[in-house]
């Protein structure tokens, strides 16, 4: 099986499916000691149950790293990458891949970069690792799974390129987080 690599500041890692979080800039008095918390926003994800048809959120994967390397320069190294259907969550590599600085992605934009934090830990990609079909990322599990709703799209770091996980909210209720290939082979199933 696929283990995912997370980003491990000093916080826990959030796992979630129906859920959206992202980085209160405003809110996170940050310094780069490694003890800051980070603060979230959480807020309900509207339903979205399969249509057959991919979440509009998997263009904003790219879209998201694109708007990075905009702003920082060709070759930036990344932890992690999450979409949903509000934002997407950008958590750019600094100093080594010793810390990690937090960016969304909203409506196109890219927003100003959270505060830095230190004692990141984990496998990093770059742009060119990330190499997806967004037609077919999610096809086979919406096929399998009609009644559920694809909830969010992440991109890990796994020491040799990267893995791809769906956030599927199971039409019974259940949380699963799904790691699929670039076409949306299923690999591997997980309940949260």
């Amino acid at each position: 099986m696929i283990q995912r690599s997370t980003v491990r500041v000093s916080t826990a890692s959030v796992a979630f499916v129906g859920i959206v979080f992202a980085f209160a800039v405003g809110g996170c008095g940050g310094s780069d000691s490694g003890g800051d918390e980070v603060t979230a926003v959480i807020d309900s994800v509207p339903d979205s149950r399969s249509t057959g048809q991919r979440p509009a959120f998997v263009d904003d994967v790219v879209a998201a790293i694109d708007a990075v390397e905009a702003e920082l320069g060709a070759g930036q190294q990344f932890f992690e990458v999450t979409a949903n259907a509000r934002f997407t969550n950008v958590f750019v590599a600094v100093d080594d891949a010793t810390a990690a600085v937090a960016y969304a992605y909203v409506d196109g934009a890219l927003e100003s970069p959270a505060p830095k934090q230190s004692g990141a830990a984990g496998s990093t990609f770059s742009r060119d690792d990330v190499d997806f079909d967004p037609n077919l990322i999610a096809t086979e599990v919406s096929a399998d799974l009609p009644m559920s709703s694809v909830d969010a799209m992440s991109v890990y770091g796994n020491g040799v390129g990267v893995t791809y996980v769906l956030a599927v909210t199971s039409g019974a209720g259940g949380f699963l987080d799904i790691v699929v290939g670039p076409q949306g082979q299923v690999f591997s199933v997980d309940p949260v």
